[in-house]
């Protein structure tokens, strides 16, 4: 039988104490699941047809618990990583509050209930997906892409970008062009955020011995990576508005937030000081989530007013 506790021998990992509710919660990563509620939330609102408000609550826990189950069996393989970066040395793992093999059951009991509850109550096509995101973050983006490739992200960012597909397909029953749309914008988001977030925070990847691009690439390479991505993302990011997903109120913003968007990641590739770098990374990260939520904060706006007019 495999030891689910054996990734993380010899890592100066301490032995746990014991958790509390609230380590367990640490564990779902609640920064990273609010915007995964989110997004599918904005999935449910705009897609066509009506589900009940119940199984619409229903629906959004079955996302939040499936995506905090992500997040838990990633602290559980990645503890060694945790433990060496700053940033996430204070994790449960690596603190010892919790062990590795909790957080593994703690990981499937949520993933198996999460999907199993999202298929029989509302939708099997949901809890399709929702499987396949949980099982992409895993094993595709965690176990295998994070420590071989630079690319990690990229090809990693797909399991961020399916919460408005399953909650699009909660009421639908199915996907379209208009929930692959939402996928495509989380997806080409990814690389230029977290490739920012990197750019700080370099030192860390590098002791953790995690491919990042700035650590195998160099900052250049990265910061031209980010202005291709950002170009790539702002036109892309205005779709919505010319299909019909979003109005004009929607094709005004995205306008202005992707012009902002593209200005600093033109500003942080043009920076020939570090110092100068290291902050305009800092604004463009903290502004690339204002960005993210910006647009389907407006989508979402935009159905409510539409529905409560009608």
């Amino acid at each position: 039988m495999t030891d689910v506790s054996a990734p993380y021998a010899h890592d100066g990992l301490t032995e746990a104490d014991g958790g509390t509710v609230g380590d367990f919660i640490a564990l779902m990563k609640p920064r990273v699941m609010s915007l995964v509620v989110f997004t599918a939330l904005v999935g449910l609102v705009v897609a066509p047809g009506t589900l009940h408000p119940a199984l619409a609550v229903i629906a959004l826990i079955c996302i939040a618990v499936g995506a905090g189950a992500s997040g838990a069996l990633n602290m559980w393989f990645d503890a060694d990583i945790d433990a060496r970066m700053t940033r996430t040395a204070g994790r449960p793992i690596p603190r010892g509050r919790v062990t590795p093999e909790e957080a593994f059951s703690f990981g499937m009991v949520l993933s198996i209930g999460s999907v199993l509850t999202l298929g029989v109550i509302v939708s099997w096509a949901a809890g399709a997906l929702l499987a396949l995101t949980i099982a992409f973050y895993v094993l595709v983006y965690t176990m295998w892409l994070k420590r071989r490739t630079p690319q990690n992200i990229v090809i990693g960012g797909a399991a961020g970008a399916f919460p408005p597909m399953i909650g699009w397909a909660a009421v639908t029953g199915s996907i379209s062009i208009e929930s692959i749309l939402m996928f495509a914008i989380i997806f080409m988001w990814t690389p230029p955020h977290f490739w920012a977030l990197a750019l700080f925070r370099s030192g860390d990847y590098a002791r953790a011995g995690v491919p990042m691009l700035p650590v195998v690439a160099g900052e250049e390479e990265t910061r031209r990576q980010i202005v291709i991505y950002s170009a790539l993302l702002v036109p892309l990011g205005v779709v919505p508005a010319v299909i019909g997903l979003g109005g004009a109120t929607y094709g005004i913003v995205s306008t202005v937030l992707g012009a902002i968007l593209l200005s600093l990641a033109l500003s942080l590739w043009r920076a020939d000081d570090e110092k100068k770098r290291i902050e305009i990374a800092k604004r463009l990260f903290g502004f690339s989530i204002l960005y993210l939520f910006g647009l389907f904060a407006v989508l979402l706006v935009e159905r409510l007013v539409a529905g409560f007019m009608s």
